[in-house]
């Protein structure tokens, strides 16, 4: 029976990768439900129980694709490469209007940059903390603290090291638990009651799946607010990341 099943999935690897990164989802969204009550929102869930099939894929195959590098899971490779990401991001993007974004005004777009920025600042200061001192790992790693996904977009672009961008996910992942707990706790403290001040708490930390966890947790009907301008804040950090971003990192660590 095991052979039966080994033959199934390696002869339909891409039919099988869809089947299993969905009992994966369904898992962590039931972890989530049932043992945080919500708290620590299922994608989060979901991204660590990747990285850690990811690091026993490269132990037991000795590669450097993770679990793809087994035979039996080498649809995975493709459903999470770089095509199906980027389709992923783009459809994520439609979900938002920019009307919407226009009409909140000013504070919600100022919000977006700093986000942007100052999540990025963090995470080259600790890179080059780590000893870090090229300008790609740099990048890749400031890029993984604005979101996991705008990490390994820009380690992909400019050329980053899978150990780089490894590292980027890990920490975009920290950021967006740290958002889940810190968000209900700290909601009366700065006001986060009403749908402008979702929208700019949204713009400035910019982890979706953060700050919809942490919304849910804090008053649900702010949720499509801040995740609104989540959207925007991962599309602006992928514009960023590889290009302005870069650009500044390389010049001063060139210098």
């Amino acid at each position: 029976m095991s052979e039966i099943i080994r033959q199934a999935l390696t002869k339909n690897g891409l039919v099988a990768s869809f089947a299993i990164v969905g009992a994966i989802m369904w898992l962590s969204y039931f972890v989530s439900e049932r043992l945080t009550r919500g708290r620590l929102h299922g994608s989060a869930i979901a991204v660590f129980g990747g990285l850690v099939l990811a690091y026993i894929g490269g132990v037991v195959a000795g590669g450097k694709n993770g679990i793809a590098d087994l035979p039996m899971f080498a649809g995975i490779g493709l459903l999470g490469g770089n095509m199906l990401r980027d389709f992923s991001i783009v459809a994520t993007a439609y979900g938002a209007s920019f009307a919407d974004l226009r009409r909140s005004g000013l504070p919600v777009v100022l919000a977006l940059f700093a986000g942007v920025i100052v999540s990025f600042v963090c995470g080259a200061g600790v890179a080059v903390a780590f000893g870090y001192r090229d300008a790609v790992s740099i990048t890749t790693l400031g890029a993984g603290a604005v979101t996991y996904i705008v990490g390994p977009v820009t380690g992909a672009a400019l050329g980053a090291t899978s150990e780089v961008m490894a590292l980027s996910i890990a920490a975009g992942l920290v950021k967006a638990i740290l958002v889940m707990i810190a968000t209900p706790l700290l909601a009366k403290r700065i006001g986060l009651n009403n749908p402008h001040t979702a929208m700019i708490y949204g713009g400035t930390m910019g982890t979706n799946s953060g700050v919809a966890a942490g919304l849910a947790a804090t008053d649900p009907k702010l949720v499509p607010y801040g995740v609104m301008a989540a959207t925007f804040y991962t599309g602006l950090g992928c514009l960023l990341g590889p290009s302005v971003l870069y650009l500044a990192t390389r010049l001063v660590f060139s210098a």
